[in-house]
């Protein structure tokens, strides 16, 4: 039996400003448990992607950051402040929902003005600038635009409120890959720009996307917290080992096996290092992000992922 997995701590010499800390943080519904013992942090800066399963908990926790929903135990701070839908929390937040709620009668333009009368801090001449620079038209109703349009002007209306911390849940799920490479780009854009005061909390299922963005992992299955930390730190403490068929029990006792895929001649382990590998008889190899986001996924969940390997595979 594999050990059990827990969350990565991240260590640090350097004292950090967390813009989200939680503790136990717990949502239940009559129907069942939504998110359990979720306990996390995200300094300020980042670009934390949020991954996992469908039903995984990932909606479920930017609602609770943002205040829309209530946790049923444990804590959450945001920013230094409990999560509340307060118009002096909500300024610095900015949250842009799966489906781009906007008004699909109204134009681009339409929205930004209506922002200016609701935000203290709009940026509304930033917004046109980023938004006439992709071609997105202004005075046309949203309704009418693509997908990858109307996400833009999602995005734009978030980030002209110049928030501090900006949520993310699944942007890009629907664009061709064109589109999602322009709203990342956006993305990294205003990041460069904030200078360091703004953190992003980015979900999506699109491991190659978030690879290439995002320098801090959030991993959810099963409503609970798999791993959390700086991407580059998780993946040097992770190795895969493949070697031939036979007793893993002295990998196990000095490694923690996250996922193991046999077969009559081969063994492959994505492993979470106690040490040097020191038997010769397995291949140590460098881990993805996707081969250990989808390792533990599999590990949370194996019945569901036992026809995968650790690289998503059919066997």
């Amino acid at each position: 039996m594999s050990a059990a997995i827990k969350p990565v701590p991240v260590e640090s010499a350097a004292v950090e400003t967390m813009a989200i800390e939680t503790s136990g943080l717990t949502k239940r519904y009559r129907r069942g448990t939504a998110l359990s013992d979720c306990t996390i942090t995200v300094p300020e800066g980042r670009i934390s992607a949020l991954v996992g399963p469908n039903g995984a908990g990932k909606s479920t926790l930017l609602r609770l950051l943002t205040g829309l929903a209530r946790p049923t135990g444990g804590s959450a701070h945001v920013l230094g402040g409990v999560p509340r839908q307060d118009p002096a929390f909500l300024a610095d937040i900015g949250y842009l929902a799966q489906d781009v709620p906007l008004y699909r009668r109204l134009s681009a333009d339409d929205h930004l003005r209506a922002g200016a009368h609701l935000n203290r801090r709009w940026d509304g001449a930033s917004a046109r600038v980023r938004l006439r620079q992709l071609d997105v038209p202004l005075d046309r109703a949203v309704g009418t635009l693509s997908g990858g349009q109307r996400a833009q002007v999602g995005l734009a209306l978030a980030l002209a409120k110049r928030p501090r911390l900006l949520l993310l849940d699944e942007p890009v799920a629907a664009l061709d890959p064109l589109a999602r490479r322009h709203f990342l780009a956006t993305l990294t854009s205003a990041l460069a720009e904030a200078e360091g005061r703004l953190t992003i909390v980015l979900s999506s299922h699109l491991i190659v996307d978030l690879e290439r963005i995002c320098d801090h992992l959030i991993l959810l299955a099963e409503s609970r917290v798999q791993l959390c930390g700086e991407i580059d730190e998780l993946l040097a403490e992770h190795t895969v080992l493949v070697g031939p068929s036979k007793d893993t029990g002295p990998i196990e006792r000095a490694h923690t096996i996250v996922h193991a895929t046999r077969t009559p001649r081969q063994t492959t382990l994505v492993i979470r290092r106690g040490g040097p590998v020191i038997d010769p008889a397995y291949q140590a190899e460098d881990i993805s992000l996707e081969d250990l986001v989808l390792a533990y996924m599999g590990a949370a969940a194996p019945a569901a992922y036992a026809h995968l390997s650790t690289v998503g595979e059919e066997q």
